[in-house]
């Protein structure tokens, strides 16, 4: 037998793939799944829309309707006149950060030890409602890898792989006696990087793209229970900023700054960062300049509670106790400001620690955005403005462009949930915790989200019981 010519065999495989794929298409339509008796919350509106019926075909919502919807061959969900929105979206979480304490995790974790916990902590994210987490600092893209290829259960996944820090800053995870520029267990893990030059900036925040960041985060301002610095911290030069924005900008993509005093978020904007992190001394200047700049802020709203004084890590640490109540004093007008001058905020956990606490703490995050801002307020940040948060990461550097995130309409992507009651008039139903510290355990996943649905499949359907 002749061998068969390159050109030829090309020919033969491209005949024979196209039989096989048109083959395909016709035995494998888009599955379609029809939810009926359901009031709509849009991730927009402050209204529901009544008696609505929603159609899903694939991965995406196909028509969302106040009339009968007829879908011959799809799956029928009666939604039991509960109300149907987004999957939720957590703007700032830390999936790979077990806790308890930095110091330890520097000092003891192994990649096993945090692969681990990220697997579980998407577990849960997913089973509370959130379809789209936003990771803001410390993982890399294996575990959106892992969720996107069904091998875990998990929301889609944002992350920003190493934090970049200045030396002494937020994100300085060192032993105490580690000289300048020694590898530690964090940067050798690519969760953590110390950015002290143009120069260093440049080559972080490529690396950081290159390992799968969809978008970068830079640690401009110091914290509480770190080591090194104080909350006021205003690190970095202009010129490091600037060039961690050149890099995003080169990517199509954008910069978060963990940013607390006034300062380092004008300085911050300026630079052309798109999502201010925390922004507890938020003021009607800042928020000027955001809408004049379109950038987004996210706030973890525990940073406000009184109890905070009461953690371990700060209760029994002289230096981060003096720091915690010079914080509250700084930042006891966010609130108020926040609610008389515009601003997109997104929903903002950060919690480090572990699966048990995490989801304690996220449900009394859900509960003081309610408690704060309303219902409707805390929806929006929730679902629409996550999605407009998402969406920053561009074409190339976002995994997810083939809808939109955080609404529902046509052409949106099926991330769906379903509550058993409206959210706009009893907002425990979205699956809220009134107490953080001292709290019981909770369930797996809140009774009341009755129907999770990501990318157009179930996770979870209590509907009929």
């Amino acid at each position: 037998m002749k061998p068969i010519g390159s050109m030829a065999l090309a020919v033969g495989l491209a005949i024979g793939l196209a039989s096989d794929g048109a083959a395909q298409a016709e035995t494998t339509a888009p599955q379609q799944v029809l939810f009926t008796n359901v009031n709509v919350f849009d991730g927009v509106n402050d209204k529901l829309v009544r008696n609505a019926q929603v159609l899903v075909e694939g991965n995406l919502i196909k028509t969302v309707s106040t009339g009968s919807l007829s879908a011959a061959g799809a799956t029928v969900i009666d939604g039991g006149g509960g109300t149907l929105l987004p999957g939720f979206i957590e703007n700032h979480a830390h999936l790979m950060l077990p806790g308890p304490t930095l110091p330890s995790m520097e000092a003891n974790s192994t990649w096993e030890d945090l692969a681990i916990h990220g697997t579980q902590m998407a577990q849960m994210y997913l089973m509370q409602g959130f379809t789209t987490v936003r990771d803001a600092g410390g993982a890399n893209a294996g575990l959106r890898r892992a969720i996107d290829s069904g091998q875990i259960n998990g929301p889609r996944f944002y992350p920003s792989a190493a934090f970049l820090s200045t030396r002494g800053g937020h994100a300085d995870f060192a032993n105490y006696t580690s000289p300048p520029g020694e590898d530690s267990n964090f940067s050798r893990l690519n969760m953590a990087q110390e950015v002290d030059s143009v120069a260093a900036m440049h080559k972080f925040a490529r690396n950081n793209f290159r390992m799968g960041a969809t978008q970068l985060k830079y640690m401009q301002s110091g914290g509480v229970v770190s080591a090194f610095d104080p909350w006021q911290l205003l690190a970095g030069s202009p010129e490091e900023i600037k060039a961690a924005v050149q890099v995003a900008n080169e990517y199509g993509s954008y910069v978060m700054a963990h940013s607390y005093r006034k300062e380092a978020i004008m300085s911050a904007l300026e630079a052309g960062v798109k999502s201010i992190e925390h922004g507890f001394m938020f003021d009607c200047e800042i928020s000027e300049l955001m809408e004049e700049k379109g950038a987004y802020i996210t706030t973890n709203l525990t940073a406000f509670d009184p109890g905070l004084l009461d953690i371990p890590a700060v209760r029994d640490v002289p230096a981060s106790l003096a720091k915690a109540k010079s914080a509250s004093a700084a930042f006891a007008d966010y609130i108020d400001n926040m609610k008389r001058c515009p601003a997109k905020r997104g929903f903002h956990t950060d919690c480090v620690g572990t699966v048990a606490a995490c989801n304690i703490q996220i449900a009394y995050e859900k509960h003081l955005n309610n408690h704060f801002f309303g219902p409707h307020a805390s929806l929006v940040a929730m679902t629409s403005v996550g999605g407009e948060i998402a969406a920053l990461s561009g074409d190339f550097m976002n995994p997810y462009t083939e809808g939109k995130l955080g609404v529902i309409e046509e052409g949106a992507y099926a991330d769906i949930l379903i509550l058993d009651g409206n959210p706009l008039e009893d907002f425990s139903v979205v699956g809220t915790g009134d107490q953080w510290f001292g709290a019981e355990p909770r369930p797996d996943s809140p009774e009341t989200i009755r129907l999770i649905m990501k990318d157009g499949v179930i996770y979870k359907n209590t509907l009929g019981q």
